[in-house]
C-alpha cells in the first residue's frame, strides 16, 4: 500500500463507518472496520456509535496485538489483524451484520452462483464460515479459511466480511453481498434457483478480472470494448499524424 497520510485515513474511516449505517448494512455498534497503515493498521473502537465517532477515536494497532488510542479496539480485532497479515492483496476489512447476509449465515447457507454477480467476491460461491464465538482466535481462523481465494464470506450465525484494496471498495462489496443475499433469500421460496455452470462462471470471473470489475475507479485501458469518445478521437488524430 502506498504511503498514505494517517490523518486522512482516519477521516475516511469515520466517513466509511457512517456510510455503513446510512446504506443500511449496519445497525448500532455491531460492525467494525479496519485499514492498513504504516506500521500496522487502523481499526474502529469498541462500542462507540458511528454518528459520534471522530478521527481521534480510531485506534491504531500493531500486528503483535498492541494498540494505542483513547478506547479499546473492536472486539473483532483478531480477524482484522489476521486477514491483513495473511492477505497482502487487500488493505481494508469491513464486518457487519447486514440483515439478509446474516439471515443466510444463521442457516450456515453459502451463496451459490445463482447470479453471475456472485463472482465479484472472487469465486463461484460466497462461502459461509463455521460458527465460532465472537472475538476469538477460533473465529479468526474460520474467517481466514472461508476467505481463501475470496474477497467476501459469511460468518456462521454472525454476519459477513468484505475485503478491498480501499475502504471504498470494501464498502461497495459489502453492499453487493447484501444485495445478492437479499435476492437469494427472495428466490428461495420459489425453489432452489438454478446455478450457473462452472464454465460460465469461469468466463464471468475472467471478464471481471480483465475489467477490474468492482475495483473502482476502473484503470484506463482495462475495458477494451467501450472507450471514451475523447480517447477514440485522440487515437484517430494520432493515426493521421503518423
Amino acid at each position: 500500500m502506498a504511503k498514505t497520510d494517517e490523518a486522512a485515513l482516519r477521516r475516511e474511516m469515520v466517513q466509511t463507518a457512517q456510510r455503513m449505517n446510512a446504506s443500511g448494512i449496519n445497525q448500532g455498534t455491531s460492525g467494525n472496520l479496519s485499514v492498513r497503515c504504516e506500521g500496522g493498521f487502523l481499526i474502529t473502537p469498541s462500542s462507540l456509535p458511528y454518528e459520534s465517532m471522530k478521527p481521534a477515536d480510531i485506534m491504531k494497532m500493531s500486528f503483535d496485538g498492541s494498540y494505542e488510542g483513547r478506547h479499546r479496539p473492536s472486539s473483532e480485532w483478531r480477524f482484522h489483524r489476521d486477514i491483513l497479515r495473511e492477505r497482502e492483496d487487500v488493505n481494508a476489512v469491513l464486518h457487519c451484520h447486514s440483515v439478509y447476509a446474516t439471515t443466510l449465515a444463521v442457516h450456515h447457507k453459502p451463496i451459490p452462483a445463482f447470479h453471475y454477480m456472485v463472482g465479484v467476491a472472487g469465486g463461484t460461491t460466497i462461502r459461509c464460515a463455521r460458527y465460532a464465538t465472537f472475538g476469538t482466535q477460533a473465529l479468526s481462523d474460520a474467517a481466514i479459511a472461508a476467505l481463501d481465494g475470496r474477497l467476501a464470506c459469511l460468518l456462521g450465525q454472525h454476519g459477513q466480511i468484505a475485503l478491498g484494496k480501499t475502504l471504498g471498495s470494501a464498502l461497495w462489496l459489502a453492499i453487493e453481498v447484501e444485495t445478492l443475499a437479499r435476492m437469494y433469500v427472495h428466490a428461495l421460496p420459489l425453489g432452489e434457483p438454478p446455478v450457473l455452470p462452472e464454465e460460465e462462471m469461469a468466463r464471468v470471473l475472467e471478464q471481471m478480472r480483465r475489467m477490474s470489475y468492482g475495483q473502482m475507479p476502473e484503470p484506463e485501458g482495462s475495458n477494451d470494448v467501450a472507450r471514451p469518445k475523447a480517447a477514440k478521437a485522440a487515437r484517430k488524430l494520432s493515426g493521421k499524424r503518423g
